[in-house]
């Protein structure tokens, strides 16, 4: 199938910094999500020394259709890697910092305790840098993801990614309903703690399918919605159907304002990394009020 002509709103900045942050990088061993999932933000937020850092390597155990990060077998765990980033925050001086991970399902606890035990070493380094976990959805048993939760960040952030019917199709190996019973664990055990969960559009669903996944988180209990579009990396990857147009994105923010997230973030290039800081300190002034 021909690749749709990708529409002039979706024009996006260059990177000027690439060097500094790439320095850095790499003398801590790390990874950023921003080049393995081929972000198009990564020129606004690497301009704005923003930066979401992926630990655990940059090989996942998972196949999703859409996601441009390497699938294979992992390497065994760096012991440094949580020290490492908390040195690398601090060095940027970062006011809020997003922690994603490839999925490790081949780790006996999904690699809970690695994650917690970066949270844990930028408190220690930075005490006032507020930290948003982006996790792997721990299939194998949601328990695991208890030592994470425990581990206190200040939003915790697993994306629902696609509505139920075409979940199978973007995302091999994972569940629907697995993903709603993570978000609702975190808020149970963790009321004060901010939840958050994004989608992308673009995959063929319907504006019916997208308000009832609205539903489904609101029913989990999440606090803050993110909705952009959906971007191929590659041929390889699924294709998309539509580029939706930012007046949908709008109205797909007000309904889900209406229904009642505290926060609703909706355009072509919204990502669950993008502008996270800022986000976070609108949550904390909305919840405030």
């Amino acid at each position: 199938m021909e690749e749709k002509r990708k529409p002039a709103w979706l024009k996006v900045e260059q990177p000027t910094n690439l060097d500094k942050i790439h320095s850095l990088m790499k003398s801590k061993r790390l990874h950023t999500v921003c080049e393995e999932a081929a972000c198009p933000n990564i020129g606004k937020c690497w301009n704005n020394n923003h930066a979401a850092f992926i630990i655990m390597g940059n090989i996942c155990t998972r196949n999703c259709a859409y996601c441009n990060v390497q699938t294979g077998k992992p390497l065994p765990l760096d012991p440094s890697e949580p020290m490492n980033v908390a040195e690398a925050v601090k060095n940027m001086g970062l006011f809020h910092v997003v922690i994603t991970t490839v999925t490790r399902d081949d780790l006996p606890d999904q690699g809970a305790e690695h994650f917690a035990k970066t949270v844990e070493a930028i408190r220690k380094l930075s005490p006032k840098t507020s930290i948003e976990v982006l996790c792997q959805d721990f299939l194998k048993n949601n328990d695991d993801a208890i030592i994470l939760i425990k581990s206190k960040p200040d939003v915790f952030n697993h994306n629902i990614e696609t509505v139920s019917r075409l979940f199978n199709k973007a995302r091999r190996g994972a569940n629907y309903y697995n993903s709603l019973r993570l978000l609702e664990m975190a808020k149970r055990i963790d009321p004060n703690m901010y939840t958050k969960s994004g989608m992308m559009v673009g995959l063929g669903e319907t504006d019916h399918e997208i308000f009832n996944t609205m539903d489904d988180l609101l029913q989990a209990k999440v606090d803050f919605l993110t909705i952009g579009q959906y971007l191929r990396p590659s041929e390889h990857h699924i294709p998309i159907d539509r580029y939706v147009t930012p007046e949908e994105f709008e109205k797909y923010k007000k309904v889900a304002e209406e229904k009642g997230f505290k926060l609703v973030s909706s355009s072509p290039f919204t990502r669950s990394s993008f502008f996270a800081g800022e986000d976070f300190i609108k949550l904390q002034n909305i919840s405030n009020k």
